[in-house]
């Protein structure tokens, strides 16, 4: 197959009418192959192409011969000397980091991971086994699509209503979702899911991740998922287990109709985005993508040892917001969301790790820096879970202007009220009256506040007064898993009763939860099946539960 220099920028593939442009950044590599397939069943390439051209640490090439549905992936040698930081392994087919379309999930076998597992030396050890027929896949896309007369809603903060909701479990049992379109993209942007969110005042829907995501091998084997998808390895590509039709162009495809059809009835879509850390995981996962690519410019390593990474997120590995390219990865993929998806907002999950710079917390790091003087991204929604799990993480109130933020101290307080009674008026009057001493001092108003008492990570509301103790059994984990951090009003009987008293006490427990949460100054989050008496039977970490 032909191939011409082509262009360093944009990174990743672009279809430009006549043949395709294939960009990949990578500072420490020695070369990189472009391997091109038949089908997603290969067990071979049917081509690998040298790129031909280095410019600024980016390898690139045109090839006038290819077309959208190309399914690709590369091959990217360099030294492996895993206590300086580099992880090349050629054996590896790697995914691209900017793939549009991802269109084969993970197969998980030992050739997935970079070093012999098993081998006395661990992760030091290089691994020769070829993975080609396991590995995710991406394919070329053509992004055209018809928008028609689409507009952003713009409905300003200070009406804005989000309801938190996971595209599979927003419509696996709907009775009035059509079968074959449950838990998918299709269904989402159904007629009776529309019609429950704006009977509901819904105006944004906040999407749990659909960036395309990975199952960890670990869960694989004991019968679990990863249902949440904070795993992610594709920050460009929709997930390809939400979609209805089995097409190489069908998830941005199925996606972008969601998005058109949610903003004809006025309702904004916001994508929970998990920037933070990767799939790949610690020292001892899998080479799927940027570590294989260039480990030592995409992750944070210990200094003491740059084979193990720095782990701000609980997740193995932390992104190195220092590097310029792994910064421009993620305004690229923001971007990408907004001007070619037309998604109205984003909730950065831990996102204080996206401001450590060297080790602390820094409220104007240069990723901040770079959203606010950008004319795109500083435009749309911006909610931060404002914590991670390294020192000095917790930085509730610390955001600067233009963010908003969830407001963990109005979730506590709220519950305190209704569950225990323990509570200061004054705080109380100051938490429902938009957290001014959170706030005002950075020049933001209460609309700053994310006001919510339940979310995807913790207690449902049914289960908030229903349980006084975790129950996770279910996860495999030994109840080790999650926190105890409810106190329950429920009146000694613990689960579901069919106790009219009790059922009835519990009720209006929720009702109070609700009616205070919708009342306060500032813009409410609900929980999505909480209107619904939505149950994990005490499970208060359903991430690994695709069955609730």
């Amino acid at each position: 197959m032909r191939v011409w220099p082509g262009k360093p920028y944009p990174l990743g593939t672009t279809w430009d009418g006549m043949g395709v442009n294939f960009a990949l950044f990578s500072e420490h590599a020695e070369n990189v192959e472009l391997c091109l397939l038949d089908s997603v069943n290969a067990d071979r390439e049917s081509h690998r192409i040298v790129l031909p051209e280095y410019t600024d640490h980016v390898w690139h090439g045109y090839l006038p011969d290819a077309r959208p549905g190309q399914i690709y992936g590369y091959r990217v040698y360099g030294p492996y000397l895993p206590k300086a930081g580099h992880r090349f392994n050629p054996n590896k087919m790697l995914l691209d980091p900017y793939a549009k379309a991802v269109i084969r999930p993970i197969h998980w076998c030992p050739a997935m991971y970079g070093y012999r597992t098993g081998d006395p030396d661990e992760d030091l050890s290089f691994d020769p086994d070829d993975n080609i027929k396991y590995a995710p896949l991406a394919a070329v896309i053509d992004p055209a699509f018809v928008w028609g007369d689409d507009r952003p809603p713009l409905v300003p903060w200070h009406k804005t209503v989000i309801y938190e909701a996971h595209v599979k479990g927003m419509t696996a049992r709907h009775p009035d979702v059509p079968p074959e379109l449950r838990g998918t993209y299709a269904g989402f942007a159904s007629e009776p899911v529309i019609h429950h969110l704006k009977s509901l005042g819904i105006t944004a829907v906040e999407l749990m991740p659909i960036h395309h995501a990975i199952n960890d091998e670990r869960l694989i084997n004991i019968g679990l998922v990863n249902y949440w998808g904070y795993n992610t390895i594709g920050y460009f590509a929709p997930d390809l287990g939400f979609t209805s039709q089995n097409s190489r162009q069908s998830p941005v495809t199925e996606f972008k109709m969601m998005v058109r059809t949610l903003h004809a009835a006025g309702i904004e879509v916001i994508l929970d985005v998990v920037y933070n850390h990767t799939a790949e995981g610690n020292r001892f996962g899998p080479t799927l993508s940027f570590r294989g690519i260039d480990n030592a410019s995409y992750y944070r390593l210990a200094a003491y040892d740059q084979s193990r990474y720095m782990d701000f997120t609980g997740c193995g590995n932390t992104l190195n917001m220092m590097h310029l390219r792994v910064l421009q990865l993620i305004m690229d993929s923001l971007r990408y969301w907004i001007l070619e998806m037309h998604v109205d907002g984003f909730r950065f999950d831990l996102a204080s790790a996206l401001a450590r710079e060297l080790y602390e917390v820094k409220k104007l790091g240069a990723f901040f820096d770079i959203i606010h003087q950008d004319p795109v991204i500083s435009q749309v929604k911006l909610i931060a879970e404002p914590w991670d799990l390294g020192q000095g993480g917790y930085q509730v109130g610390n955001f600067p202007v233009l963010w908003t933020e969830w407001n963990a101290k109005y979730r506590d307080l709220v519950r305190r009220l209704w569950n225990t009674g323990s509570f200061e008026v004054s705080e109380l009057a100051t938490r429902i009256s938009g957290s001014s001493d959170l706030y005002e001092t950075s020049g933001r108003k209460p609309n700053a506040s994310i006001n919510f008492v339940t979310c995807h990570d913790g207690f449902t509301l049914e289960d908030l007064v229903s349980y006084n103790e975790k129950h996770n059994d279910a996860n495999g984990e030994e109840n080790r898993d999650g926190e105890n951090n409810n106190i329950s009003f429920n009146h000694g009987v613990e689960g579901h009763s069919e106790d009219p008293t009790i059922r009835s006490l519990r009720f209006r427990q929720k009702r109070n939860f609700m009616a205070t949460l919708l009342f306060s100054l500032g813009v409410p989050m609900i929980s999505g099946g909480d209107e619904l008496s939505r149950t994990q039977k005490g499970n208060n970490n359903g991430y690994c539960q695709a069955n609730y």
